[in-house]
């Protein structure tokens, strides 16, 4: 059950984390409009904020495949597991940290910051409660 619950958060993860590679792909005027509507007042047509949603992107939709593969082989991945999980709270430690500088309203400020904290806790949790669990048998071929 432990394992179950691990891989959810990791699952959970990797969607938070991956759903970011769509920026890669979107138009810049797309883009830009996706990001007004989660509140980013006007951005003017620049290359180089294109070419940093771009590097944004790519590398949130790398960590969110990352976890997809801590996700899928957890046991063979546990070391990693736990800093995984830190990983997440730090980035709620940063996001709580500057959102509360520059005054954010909540949408979407408090769901990220809560997204990192809550995921990054399961993560820890049950990675340590899962490594308690034996692995599941897997069954000899020969012996069938």
């Amino acid at each position: 059950m432990n394992l179950r619950l691990l891989r959810l958060f990791l699952g959970f993860a990797s969607v938070a984390w991956g759903i970011s590679i769509v920026g890669v792909f979107l138009t810049w005027s797309s883009a830009v409009e996706a990001l007004q509507g989660l509140g980013a007042k006007s951005i003017p047509n620049d290359p180089m904020l294109d070419y940093w949603l771009r590097m944004a992107a790519g590398a949130f939709g790398l960590i969110g495949g990352w976890y997809l593969v801590l996700m899928i082989w957890p046991r063979k991945f546990a070391a990693a597991i736990p800093w995984f999980g830190g990983l997440m709270i730090a980035e709620g430690c940063i996001l709580l940290l500057h959102g509360i500088r520059l005054s954010l309203p909540p949408f979407p400020f408090y769901g990220d910051t809560a997204a990192c904290f809550l995921g990054g806790a399961g993560i820890l949790y049950f990675s340590q409660r899962a490594k308690l669990q034996p692995a599941p048998r897997e069954q000899d071929p020969a012996a069938t």
